[in-house]
């Protein structure tokens, strides 16, 4: 398995595994919408995506999606891992580690103080993996979100 940066010509296959990403936390489908937003995120530089791709073809076997963000305290950037998922035949294949790695390298590259992930409680299987990489589990604040728009139309 090799590891790249998502480019525009990966959209015709990102799409799909996005599309499922997202309908496996309890989204609609909206496939062009989904399409549509990583064609922006990645043409404007605003998110960085990286593919597990097959040795053999270029199938992609998962995707993890960081955002930049800046923390104040430290005043250095911060990357936040918002996304990762893994096709359901590639997963135990160490598909996720590897992304993590990449994730956790570029974040060195750029001098990041910290890569943040959030986390369903229950989900005990990330919990280890994130923890494997070497996340630590915050315990000086609490997550709150404010909820702006319930919006149920498409995106």
């Amino acid at each position: 398995m090799r590891i790249v940066q998502a480019t525009l010509e990966h959209l015709d296959q990102l799409n799909p595994l996005f599309v499922n990403y997202r309908e496996l936390f309890g989204q609609l489908a909206y496939p062009d919408s989904s399409r549509s937003f990583l064609e922006k995120r990645i043409s404007r530089q605003e998110s960085v995506i990286y593919l597990a791709m097959a040795d053999d073809e270029d199938k992609i076997l998962g995707f993890c999606q960081l955002y930049p963000s800046f923390s104040s305290l430290s005043l250095k950037r911060v990357w936040i891992l918002n996304d990762i998922y893994v096709c359901q035949d590639a997963r135990r294949q160490l598909v996720a580690d590897r992304l993590l790695q990449a994730a956790k390298k570029m974040a060195k590259e750029t001098n990041a103080v910290r890569l943040r992930v959030a986390s369903s409680i229950n989900n005990a299987v990330a919990h280890k993996l994130y923890e494997s990489i070497g996340f630590v589990e915050d315990t000086e604040f609490k997550n709150f979100v404010l909820p702006i728009s319930e919006d149920l139309t498409a995106p």
